[in-house]
Parts: structure tokens; C-alpha cells; sequence
């Protein structure tokens, strides 16, 4: 180890880059404005200059408040289901089934796909009330009926965008622009996590396809890039490259991560660049990581009554497998799980993307997992600790979409800003609530409105942040998840 140290040693002094050179060599007052510009990276003072990273970037800390929540897991359901055949029932809407679609509907509204006048479109789920709250839920979510109980579901929600990507966007980093931290980055940040050998942050994708925003909406944005999410598979290495390559053992593999991260050391030592210590941590990481992922990710150990419950088989690698990965990756003190399912846009132009067909396959995927996952949290007594949230990008019209003003081939419902559902469980929110209505059409949220601001500002509320305080500083100004925007929903909160 000691001759790769002494070659990387050489070729790092041997590198001396034109910034280098200027801050060294320079001379007179130019010299000094060159250096405190360089020095600066572009900040002035202190409001703007970023936060000094700790040595261990993963180290817990402590919140702002005591936290109901110490972890999260966030379900994403990419494409956005439709609440009229879920949650939101509307009878009246059953009675309009076939009709034109209000004037007042259309008048200065835009849509992603419907032109002229549609037909609107009647539930197609079969509604019944359930548990002791009597929660409103369709036949087509049959094992989530038995837990109605434990959630808080959320029925005015609204967002400012109708197109999927911009809307993940917004809905995970607050912006609907490129750039920002995910909510799960922002989580690690502010709390680090519980297992100094598993990310803090991890993410699993189902359905076949990444979210439409792809990779970004668990990206770090202008945080230090240890926050960003780590993808892992369910099939294979859970990471890619995770296993030793032919020819390299584990004690090889350790001498040259300790050699670079030797020469990582004293190059931050040198230009103070928090990235370097970024990279020192997840070269670190990815070590420990070789034996802690494949362990955790293991379901084979599993007894055969807990796969029941999730409806998985071992390496299937469907959503159900995510589901209860992501129950033993907060167990092993994972910070923040973020599942995202792909193929919930219902628009009815294939069988496939059909409210009668497809919408209840998704269904029927992924609805016993779902409940699986918070019985078991319960029975382990993490439920209490940990928030569960599911929902999509945005909600579904009353109308049946058409295109060029021709009715489709199947039923479906086009993109809507003014009206959907989410729900949550666990960590400190209310057990079988209800909050927010729509109109008798399920058309606009009318009572209890809440912006996808709102929803980002209770999650950080529940894991014991201020919205308005918890910042980070970037491009001259103190930026936060929620913009300058959001409100804790107080009357959700246990």
C-alpha cells in the first residue's frame, strides 16, 4: 500500500492547476482580489457561504424540534391514479356519467390532452365506508380496506403542473426546474443517518421504467452530492460493482480506497472544497457497503408468513419486493426510502393505460404490499416512528379524456391540477382521518386546500424541521424545500 500511497502522492504534486498557480504566484492588490474571489467561490459573507460539512457528512444530528417521524418511507405511485376510482367518492358524479362536461369545467382551463367538449366519466370503482372511521375506499384496493384505520388521507390536494415530469419535480424537490434537492436528500441533511454502513437515503424503482423525471427527483441539487439517494436493484447485486471484481480481494480493495482517500484528505486540507469530502465518504461508503446491502437486501431469511403478507417471492423484484425491503432498510436505520412505481397514467388510448383494466392491474400489483407493509411496521412497533406516504404527481379529471375532440377506445382520465389524494400513516399523523373535500364532482379541492408546499412542510415538520428555517445557502440566498411557500397541515397531526 505504501508504494500506491507514494505514486499517488507524486502525481497529485505534479498536478499544479492554473488556479493553483494564480493564487500562489500572484502579486500586489490583483493578487488579493484574485485570491478572496477564488477563495470566496462566488459568495459574500456569511449568509451565503455554505455550511462546513463535519468529517463524517452521514453522522446523525439532531433536529430542530423533537421529531414524531425518525424515518420515511415515500411511495410513489409515477403517473398519478386516479382518486375518483380510489379515495374520493362522488355519487353525484355516477348521475353526469355519459354527459357533456360543465362549460365552467372548460372556460380558460388547459389540459394535456382533452380538446372541445368531453363526456364525463363516472366512477368505475365500487365504494364502501370502512373501519371505524369509515373511510371511503373502492373494491379496487381490497387489502388497504383492512387498514383504513391508520391513515390520514388528504383530499384537497393541488399542485401548479400537469405534465408528469415538471409535476414530480415539484412535488419531490418543491420547483418544477432541474436543480433543486429531493425531499429525501434534504431529510439526510438535516439528520444524517441512523447506519453508519447502509446510505441514508436509498431508492427503489418498479413498473419497469424510472420516473419521468428520472434520476432527479432524488437527486441532491446544490447539497453536497453524499445526500443524493442511492439506487438499489432487487435483482442481482442490490448495487452495481458492489461485489469485488475478478482478481481483487476485500483486504486489496481496502489498501487502495485508503490510498486514495490518503491523497483525498490532503487535497481538502489544501482548497477546502466540501465535494472532496463528499468523495472521501462514499468511497468509505461503498467498502462498508459490500457487506451490509447484500445482507439487508436478503429476504430469503424471511419467514414464510411475512412473504405472505407482502404476497412476494424471493428475487422477484416487484413492487411487492421493494415493499418489504423497504421495512427491513428502516429497520436497519435507514433514514429515507423513497419506492417510486411506474405506469399509473390511466389516459385510455391502450388497455394497458385504461382506468378498466390497467388502473386495476396497478391495483391489484401493488395493494396487498401496500397493507403488508404497514402491518408489519405496526406489528414491529416502527409504525409510530415511521411515515408512510403514498400518492402520485398530480390527479385525474371528471371528464373521459378524448383526443381531437374523438372520444378514445377506452376509458380514461386526463391530467388535473385542482383536485387529488394523498395519503399518510405512522410518524405522527392522525389514525383514520380525513382531511380536505372537493366539490360533489370531484373537480375542484373546495375545503381545507393544500399545495404540494403544504404536504413538504408537515413531512419536514414531522421529522422536526421548520420549513421556514431548515435552509441551505446557494447563489446568494438561503433556499429551502418549500420555496417561499407551504404551511404545516396542522389538523392532520396527531
Amino acid at each position: 500500500m505504501n508504494n500506491l500511497l507514494k505514486e499517488f502522492q507524486h502525481a497529485e504534486l505534479q498536478r499544479q492547476t492554473r488556479r493553483h498557480f494564480l493564487k500562489e504566484c500572484g502579486f500586489g492588490l490583483g493578487a488579493i482580489g484574485l485570491g478572496s474571489l477564488l477563495g470566496s467561490c462566488g459568495t459574500s459573507g456569511s449568509e451565503t457561504a455554505a455550511p462546513a460539512l463535519p468529517d463524517d457528512p452521514m453522522a446523525v444530528r439532531m433536529p430542530q424540534f423533537a421529531p414524531k417521524a425518525k424515518r420515511v418511507i415515500y411511495i410513489h405511485m409515477a403517473g398519478a391514479p386516479s382518486q375518483l376510482e380510489l379515495f374520493d367518492y362522488k355519487p353525484e358524479l355516477e348521475k353526469y356519467h355519459g354527459k357533456d362536461c360543465p362549460a365552467e369545467f372548460l372556460e380558460g382551463k388547459k389540459f394535456a390532452f382533452i380538446q372541445g367538449v368531453p363526456k364525463m366519466l363516472g366512477p368505475q370503482g365500487k365504494f364502501a365506508q370502512h373501519g371505524q372511521s369509515g373511510a371511503w375506499i373502492s373494491n379496487y384496493l381490497p387489502y388497504l380496506q383492512s387498514v383504513a384505520d391508520e391513515i390520514t388521507f388528504v383530499k384537497g390536494m393541488y399542485t401548479d403542473q400537469f405534465n408528469h415530469a415538471p409535476a414530480q419535480l415539484l412535488m419531490h424537490t418543491g420547483s418544477p426546474r432541474l436543480g433543486r434537492p429531493s425531499l429525501g436528500a434534504w431529510s439526510v441533511y438535516g439528520l444524517g443517518s441512523e447506519n453508519q454502513n447502509l446510505p441514508g437515503f436509498i431508492v427503489l424503482a418498479s413498473g419497469g421504467k424510472q420516473p419521468d423525471a428520472g434520476k432527479s427527483v432524488w437527486g441532491s441539487g446544490f447539497l453536497p452530492s453524499v445526500y443524493q439517494g442511492v439506487q438499489c436493484r432487487t435483482g442481482g447485486d442490490p448495487v452495481l460493482y458492489v461485489s469485488d471484481p475478478s482478481g481483487m480481494n476485500r483486504d486489496i480493495r481496502k489498501s487502495t480506497i485508503e490510498a486514495i482517500n490518503e491523497i483525498n484528505r490532503q487535497t481538502y486540507e489544501e482548497v477546502q472544497d466540501p465535494e472532496i469530502l463528499t468523495r472521501i465518504s462514499q468511497y468509505e461508503m461503498a467498502f462498508r457497503m459490500q457487506m451490509s446491502v447484500p445482507e439487508v437486501m436478503d429476504v430469503s431469511q424471511e419467514p414464510q408468513y411475512i412473504l405472505d403478507m407482502y404476497g412476494v417471492k424471493p428475487g422477484d423484484g416487484t413492487f411487492a419486493m421493494n415493499c418489504l425491503l423497504a421495512r427491513k432498510l428502516v429497520e436497519n436505520g435507514v433514514r429515507f426510502v423513497q419506492l417510486f412505481d411506474w405506469g399509473w397514467d390511466t389516459h385510455g388510448t391502450s388497455a394497458s393505460g385504461a382506468i378498466e383494466i390497467g388502473l386495476h392491474d396497478k391495483c391489484r400489483e401493488s395493494d396487498q404490499a401496500v397493507a403488508g407493509l404497514l402491518k408489519d411496521l405496526k406489528m414491529r412497533g416502527l409504525l409510530d416512528e415511521t411515515l408512510v406516504v403514498w400518492g402520485g404527481e398530480f390527479g385525474r379529471t371528471p371528464m373521459q379524456e378524448n383526443r381531437n375532440g374523438q372520444v378514445l377506445p377506452f376509458m380514461g382520465r386526463d391530467h388535473h391540477l385542482d383536485a387529488f389524494t394523498i395519503w399518510m400513516a405512522g410518524g405522527g399523523v392522525k389514525k383514520g382521518f380525513s382531511f380536505g373535500e372537493t366539490d360533489e364532482l370531484g373537480y375542484y379541492a373546495v375545503k381545507d386546500k393544500t399545495h404540494v408546499h403544504d404536504l413538504q412542510a408537515t413531512i419536514l415538520h414531522l421529522m422536526g424541521f421548520d420549513h421556514e428555517e431548515f435552509t441551505y445557502p446557494f447563489q446568494g440566498r438561503n433556499f429551502r424545500l418549500t420555496d417561499v411557500a407551504g404551511k404545516v397541515i396542522k389538523p392532520v397531526l396527531a
